[in-house]
């Protein structure tokens, strides 16, 4: 298997950081990133963007990490215990947008490479990321446009890929105690390293890449889009079940928190407002009772 080029992975995540922010701050046309240089106490840092209070975007949070330790939590090592006794590497983009007009959906995408080593023995390795769309009144020419771009990035990687990794993602952003899905997936992958590093690398930066593809142009068809307290009361609503999968299911947020991460960078992704209401149930016929009937179930979208 090819030794993985650690520098190589960074320099790519840092650059798609900036261009990502750079491409939000330019949509919103109001608000900018603020950045957050922070160290960790055992290894490592990162740079820490968020924009708040935007025209578009209520808030934005778009965190690059790379952050280090001589062994793993016992958590990881319980699920790898070909991890035990390894000193370790985790870095990655991780980004959620939490736009204000209820007709622009949130979305979230994250890429992330891992490598653990010890003297005398091949390094462990592997990539992981994807993105999914969290749309409160969805739109089904939206929906298809996101997994027509998810599935173009997966196409030059095999047949197979973009089934496989829109069903992982279907899968993982599950409430189980809901018994409904978060939103209308994607694409989710983790563990990949069975391609060999180069292939899998290009894979990485093609998810990356193309998570901008996928977001602008729904955010540019529905940024105009009249809205009104019914459908903010919806938004705040909806968004409470993004902070439940963040804070029970998620394996980015559990695995930062175990491992003394930044506890500030690391929950950056949750909304600034949001609500909970005793046993709502949407409407027949309304346009919120649509979302739970035609999108949140998983489907083929293209």
């Amino acid at each position: 298997m090819s030794q993985p080029d650690i520098a190589r992975v960074k320099a790519f995540l840092m650059d798609l950081q900036d261009r990502i922010c750079a491409a939000l701050e330019a949509r919103d046309g109001r608000a900018r990133f603020a950045e957050e240089v922070w160290q960790r106490e055992g290894g490592g840092g990162g740079r820490s963007r968020v924009l708040a209070g935007g025209a578009v975007f209520e808030q934005a949070g778009v965190g690059f990490s790379h952050v280090m330790g001589d062994a793993m939590p016992a958590s990881a090592t319980a699920h790898r215990p070909e991890l035990a006794g390894r000193r370790w590497e985790a870095m990655g983009v991780s980004l959620v947008i939490h736009p204000e007009n209820p007709y622009i959906p949130t979305s979230h995408a994250n890429v992330r490479f891992f490598v653990a080593e010890k003297d005398g023995a091949e390094p462990v390795w592997w990539f992981g990321g994807g993105f999914d769309l969290t749309p409160f009144y969805a739109f089904e020419e939206d929906v298809v446009h996101w997994h027509t771009v998810a599935k173009r990035v997966c196409e030059p990687f095999g047949a197979d890929v973009y089934p496989k990794y829109k069903q992982w993602c279907d899968e993982y952003f599950y409430l189980k105690h809901r018994d409904e899905a978060r939103g209308v997936g994607g694409l989710f992958f983790d563990d990949l390293n069975a391609w060999g590093f180069e292939r899998c690398f290009d894979f990485m930066q093609a998810v990356g890449n193309g998570y901008l593809d996928a977001y602008l142009p729904i955010v540019d068809r529905r940024k105009g889009t009249p809205w009104g307290e019914r459908e903010r009361q919806f938004q705040l609503y909806r968004r409470g079940r993004y902070v439940e999968f963040n804070l029970v299911f998620d394996r980015g947020t559990l695995f930062g928190l175990q491992s003394g991460g930044r506890t500030e960078s690391i929950l950056m992704s949750m909304p600034p407002l949001v609500r909970w209401q005793y046993n709502w149930q949407p409407e027949a016929g309304t346009p919120e009772a649509e979302l739970y009937e035609k999108y949140l179930p998983a489907r083929d979208w293209v």
